[in-house]
């Protein structure tokens, strides 16, 4: 690839992310505006946001990799992910809206009149966020490392300042405008290419896969490992689970007006979510077809754009590409900020503007040591 296309759309990706976040400069003041942006978010809106945040690295670059390398029983992942959001639906969106609260623990302790659950949601939501943070940072090193010659710390510093100033300066209601802004770009980043790709697919006689793999990595449960539908079942149960258990998804119920809202929002999501989700498994396939050496799984989406198209076009569609995996990590490290934030800000420092600016410093500031050590 182009070293100077990659750098100028990492550039392109971290300025619209700040200039789009100042917006909320303007509109935050209040306490409520920094922690759920005064609950005035419309559920399309709400829904572009929570999409922008939850399709992290993992759902960019990784699950096209696991395709390319395991086969279809990865398809697995993205179909539990999305259909968490039914139980969400059904038995979570509501009632947090309706609760009135600022962060999860606020919403534990209302529910169930008890302070330690108070405490021990406050420590999971920490750690939940410290730990989904880190490999935000770790992946943003690998890609711009791959994509420039940076050193690997590089990546996460400067994710960790863009997310930084977004958040010090309008919370809530600036990282709404940016994460919307994210999920869209995402979705061109990956789509876009993807319609080069098919072309050149096509173009090439439309090489198909091997008999071997039509036998096993291209059919479900075909891989012959022991107790495989079990291991599918757990699989989509932890899946759905784990998307009930994200508090930066979570928190963003508080944004709506009111109950209604956030089932609607939940709706939206699905089908934006749902509509993503089509365009990591054509990687995958069209990355076992040219690309099956390829061990660096994570780095599939960034390679078929140079090894299939080529020349400048080629390399214009990897800048492209680029710029989705930086906006993955800007949106899903803004939302776990101001989430671990607002615990601490609220449960440690007492609440107020000044207490949450202070916390989403803390809240950055230790994955990024943790993830760069």
């Amino acid at each position: 690839m182009n070293v100077a296309y990659g750098v100028t759309a990492v550039v392109l990706v971290m300025l619209t992310t700040v200039l789009i976040g100042a917006f909320g400069i303007r509109l935050s003041r209040t306490t409520s505006d920094f922690y759920v942006a005064s609950r005035t978010v419309s559920p399309l809106w709400n829904a572009s946001a929570i999409g922008g945040e939850y399709l992290s690295a993992a759902s960019f670059l990784g699950i096209a990799g696991l395709i390319l390398l395991y086969g279809a029983d990865m398809l697995w992942l993205p179909v539990g992910w999305t259909g968490g959001y039914l139980v969400l639906l059904v038995l979570v969106s509501a009632p947090l809206r309706r609760s009135g609260a600022y962060t999860l623990p606020d919403f534990a302790e209302a529910r169930l009149g008890s302070m330690a659950v108070r405490r021990m949601a406050g420590v999971l939501v920490v750690l939940i966020g410290w730990l989904y943070l880190m490999p935000q940072f770790q992946s943003a090193g690998l890609v711009l490392r791959a994509v420039t010659g940076a050193p690997e710390w590089a990546g996460g510093l400067v994710v960790a300042c863009v997310v930084g100033v977004n958040v010090l300066s309008g919370g809530m209601r600036s990282i709404t405008f940016v994460q919307a802004f994210q999920y869209w770009l995402k979705l061109t980043a990956l789509a876009v290419p993807l319609a080069f790709l098919v072309l050149a697919w096509r173009a090439d006689g439309a090489p198909g896969l091997s008999a071997r793999d039509m036998a096993t990595w291209a059919l479900p449960l075909s891989g012959g490992r022991e107790y495989g539908l079990y291991s599918t079942y757990s699989l989509i149960l932890a899946t759905f689970l784990g998307t009930m258990g994200l508090p930066h998804v979570l928190v963003r119920f508080y944004t709506n007006p009111d109950g209604r809202a956030a089932r609607r929002t939940t709706l939206a999501v699905l089908s934006l979510l749902g509509l993503f989700y089509l365009t990591p498994a054509v990687y995958g396939a069209l990355g076992r077809v040219y690309l099956p050496e390829l061990r660096g799984s994570d780095m599939v989406v960034l390679t078929l754009p140079g090894r299939l198209v080529g020349g400048v076009a080629g390399d214009l569609l990897t800048a492209l590409v680029t710029a989705g995996a930086f906006a993955a990590f800007l949106s899903t490290s803004s939302g776990l900020t101001v989430s671990v934030a607002g615990v601490i800000g609220q449960d440690i420092l007492r609440g107020g503007v000044r207490s949450f600016k202070v916390a989403a410093v803390v809240a950055v500031a230790v994955p990024l040591v943790l993830a760069s050590s």
